[in-house]
């Protein structure tokens, strides 16, 4: 456990945890195919041949995982909707049976409404999904506003497109590279469209959760520093310029789809205003000129085409997943986007922060949070209004393409017996809640 308490968040300050419909719902029988159906019943997409058609068997047992919220004692959960259930019979019954749970037991629900089971079928290549996406949207807060408050559009539409769409490693598992940037522009187009069709729906409080992590150059050589510059273009300001200034970064609108008039009405609807900004932050990332051969990095190999190579962070200790382990990235990235974007960054929210690692008794799990918590209080000191912080995750799940191999959870699932038992990390996590609540002086 941390020797030292961690220091107090401002009064009103929101905790909470984050999970995904795929990832853990299961039920798959009830509810329409997604695309990550599809793939993983590909042979050799997932690493262990699993699916996520049972997961954590969430839709039947979601009551059991709101107890295990609210022992936690945390005030928000952050969970996803599925698009492909709420296309089915009785889809949205569950999640108004999961909302009234989660205010009985005294916490908000925060639906994120796209985080990556686009219904099979549809396409992020086509202009038109977005508009299918926002009456989707429609639908579910006609039928859930009046107990949300705090919605979530997209899910990291940044990894959805170069996991998905360039590299194929996700689902659809194209391998287009830059000409997937479509898919990124349409994504960003359904966020603004979604925006419009909360707001007309009376939602109080709108975001995104966009993933973002600081960008090393491997060198002070120009080679590296041009190709880390570039890498931040497309996996940082290619996702927040457009919602936060009504632009795209130069270099990035004249590869988007259709002509620059057409793009330029669709950045006046990706640019709504937010509530608020949200963050998935895990690491940063060291990147050097192209090296002419594939490279590896947390798991995902890189191709030789690509104009920068992702390079180790040296000195670090890294989680299972091989992730680097920075906690101090968390302060430079937020200090990094209140100076970049000023009174335009909404207040932020840490919407997913967290690690794979193994055991019960996962105190490297506890040392990484801890470290993170401490750091994203460094970014509160030094002026920016961060509103919340979410774990990921509430619960071990499918974790994509790596199936089961990965556990992120505060609670350990047992995937033959569907067994939940919490972890070292949860009992750690619950004190630093119970501290940061209890009376001052």
């Amino acid at each position: 456990m941390a020797t030292q308490p961690i220091p107090r968040f401002p009064d009103g300050f929101l905790w909470g945890v984050s999970t995904s419909a795929h990832q853990i719902e299961g039920a798959a029988r009830l509810r329409e195919p997604s695309v990550w159906d599809v793939f993983t019943a590909e042979p050799g997409r997932v690493k262990d041949g699993s699916t996520a058609a049972v997961a954590c068997d969430h839709y039947h047992r979601y009551r059991e995982d709101v107890a295990l919220l609210a022992d936690l004692g945390v005030d928000a959960y952050r969970f996803s909707v599925s698009w492909p259930r709420v296309n089915s019979p009785g889809g949205l019954d569950f999640y108004d049976r999961l909302v009234d749970e989660l205010c009985a037991a005294g916490v908000r629900p925060v639906p994120t409404l796209f985080h990556w089971d686009l219904p099979a079928g549809l396409d992020w290549l086509e202009r038109d999904t977005a508009s299918r996406f926002a009456r989707y949207v429609t639908r579910v807060a006609d039928r859930l506003g009046d107990r949300v408050v705090r919605w979530i559009t997209l899910n990291e539409p940044a990894e959805h497109t170069l996991l998905g769409h360039a590299l194929g490693t996700h689902a659809p598992g194209r391998t287009l590279l830059f000409d997937a940037l479509p898919a990124a522009h349409h994504q960003l187009l359904a966020h603004g469209l979604a925006v419009r069709a909360l707001r007309a729906a009376g939602a109080a409080e709108i975001g995104i959760a966009n993933s973002h992590g600081p960008t090393w150059p491997a060198s002070d050589d120009p080679a590296d520093r041009e190709a880390a510059d570039f890498y931040d273009l497309l996996l940082n300001r290619l996702f927040s310029d457009p919602l936060l200034t009504g632009r795209y970064p130069e270099g990035i609108a004249e590869l988007m789809p259709g002509d620059a008039r057409r793009v330029d009405a669709d950045l006046e609807i990706i640019a709504e205003p937010l509530d608020w900004y949200g963050v998935n932050y895990y690491a940063p990332a060291r990147v050097g000129a192209p090296q002419g051969a594939k490279t590896v990095f947390g798991g995902l190999t890189l191709p030789a085409e690509l104009p920068f190579s992702v390079r180790a962070i040296e000195g670090r200790p890294v989680t299972d997943f091989g992730w680097p382990v920075v906690p101090e990235g968390l302060t430079e990235l937020l200090t990094g986007l209140r100076d970049r974007y000023g009174d335009r960054l909404p207040p932020v929210v840490i919407t997913e922060n967290g690690c794979s690692y193994e055991g019960l008794d996962d105190r490297d799990r506890i040392a990484y949070l801890d470290g993170h918590v401490r750091a994203l209080h460094g970014a509160v000191a030094a002026g920016v209004d961060v509103r919340g912080y979410f774990v990921w995750s509430l619960l071990d799940n499918f974790e994509w393409a790596e199936g089961y191999a990965r556990r992120f959870g505060l609670v350990h699932v047992d995937f033959a017996t569907l067994e939940r038992t919490p972890k070292a990390s949860y009992a750690w996590f619950r004190e630093v809640l119970r501290a940061q609540r209890a009376p001052v002086g």
